[in-house]
């Protein structure tokens, strides 16, 4: 059995596995890389597979994010037409996130397009996308619904049950169990680990059978979360220095989960009295649609969140939530001067309607910006937070003058010391490891801390392009 590693292989982005049994072909995750002029052309190659694309057997995918899910409508167009099997939540996450992938990359071509035309620039070069809202949905169709705890065989060798990984709604860490001539081998793929106690979804599944292959995220592997009580007094902090200073705050998000998981945190913070009757403005189509399914799925939100979503609809006048769709509405949202508190994707600030509410609202020092999330190397959100003094965006320098606030407790992704408690869950030590999702120290730094926590020593760090026997 050969493994193949095509993405996420010391970067955080383009999560892709191939897995080869003798028998059988398939992909775990198919995932767009992001952040840096290098992704444009990262993504063009990325499916570059020895022989036709057609080849594969079926698709798992871990969960909804694009960055695990997002070359999916390119694979289809390159040929692929089996089955891709994801959670129920997670494929109706997906209905929403990839045609919407696919209109951010037309609209962008459309305005590269006419940016060279009022340069009096020749159109050649200008970037097409790498598939349109029609072929993304198009791939929609090839969807196979797989809930927690069932098992399925998608190959006659190939039996395959998803776990609850506590990262967004519907994500799963997948337990691949291979037959052949010889006895069974057991893969594991945590997919993207969610941390733990946290509000909003249930934990992760935590009991877990042994492996003879484990791959496991390594996001956060070099350090730890601050506690839930440090974030919160942060966000206190962060509003009444905004609002003394009568300002805006800015929170860049990402649609699904970091945005629910906020609005979570601010109704909470406003129920114990910790912080004044709040209008909040969530500005993302795609964030809307996301609150909405995460809503429709109660039976997958811990009990503290159904509680509190009972609270709110029992008080709306405590927290008054706009959920703004029209792009009218959107573009007023920037002649606020103060008072507003602004949720808007993308979470690394690369694309959608943040990207305006930052021209505004960046230069404007009475105003914050709270950044919630990861940001990958390369991104508008990593330059904001490594201090720069001026950005560019739509081409243009914008200043920073904005007090820029990171929140590091609001990680969708466990931490180093979750991981490793998630890693006790294994009876004896996987045969291998391989650490992936993970940036080149982190992941360094986490096989140090298996090796000095667990006694682990068969570890790898794959990068990208390589393929190993297992």
């Amino acid at each position: 059995m050969k493994l193949g590693f095509f993405g996420a292989a010391g970067e955080v982005t383009g999560s892709c596995t191939l897995v080869e049994t003798g028998r059988t072909r398939f992909l775990v995750d198919c995932g767009m890389f992001q952040g840096g002029p290098e992704a444009r052309t990262k993504n063009l190659h990325a499916l570059n597979f020895d022989g036709d694309v057609r080849d594969i057997d079926f698709v798992l995918l871990t969960h909804a994010h694009i960055d695990h899910s997002g070359l999916l409508p390119r694979l289809a167009v390159l040929g692929y037409r089996g089955p891709i099997y994801a959670t129920p939540a997670s494929i109706d996450l997906l209905e929403v996130l990839l045609p919407d992938s696919a209109h951010i990359q037309e609209k962008e071509a459309e305005w590269q397009l006419r940016h060279r035309r009022r340069g009096g620039k020749v159109e050649r070069g200008v970037q097409t996308p790498l598939y349109t809202v029609a072929e993304a949905q198009t791939v929609l169709k090839l969807f196979k619904p797989a809930r927690y705890g069932e098992t399925i065989s998608p190959a006659g060798d190939v039996q395959v049950r998803f776990h609850d990984a506590g990262h967004i709604l519907g994500s799963a860490w997948l337990e691949v169990t291979v037959s052949g001539s010889g006895s069974p081998r057991k893969l594991v793929f945590s997919g993207d680990l969610g941390m733990y106690p946290r509000p909003v979804l249930r934990d992760p599944e935590q009991v877990i059978p042994e492996a003879d292959v484990l791959l496991v995220e390594s996001t956060y592997g070099d350090r730890l979360h601050r506690s839930m009580p440090e974030t919160e007094e942060e966000i206190v902090a962060a509003l009444g220095r905004t609002h003394a200073c009568h300002g805006n705050l800015i929170i860049p998000s990402f649609a699904v989960g970091r945005t629910q998981e906020i609005l979570y945190i601010l109704a909470d913070l406003v129920r114990r009295g910790r912080l004044s009757p709040l209008k909040v403005y969530v500005d993302s189509p795609m964030a809307n649609e996301a609150t909405r399914i995460t809503l429709a799925h109660p039976e997958l939100l811990d009990a503290e969140t159904r509680e509190l979503i009972a609270w709110q609809q029992a008080h709306p006048e405590k927290m008054k939530i706009e959920f703004v769709a029209d792009v009218e509405r959107s573009k007023a949202l920037n002649e606020m001067r103060e008072g507003a508190v602004i949720i808007s994707a993308s979470g690394m600030c690369e694309a959608g309607r943040i990207k305006y509410h930052l021209r505004e609202n960046l230069p404007r020092s009475e105003c914050s910006i709270l950044i919630a999330g990861f940001q990958a190397a390369g991104t508008l959100g990593r330059r904001i937070v490594d201090g720069a003094r001026t950005v560019k965006i739509f081409g243009q320098p914008v200043p920073v003058r904005a007090r820029i606030y990171t929140v590091g407790g609001l990680s969708a992704h466990a931490d180093q010391g979750a991981l490793i408690n998630w890693l006790r869950g294994f009876r004896k030590p996987p045969g291998k490891t391989f650490l992936i999702h993970g940036e080149a120290g982190a992941r360094t730094t986490f096989a140090k801390a298996i090796q000095d926590q667990l006694g682990w020593t068969n570890i790898r760090l794959p990068q990208r392009g390589e393929r190993f026997d297992v």
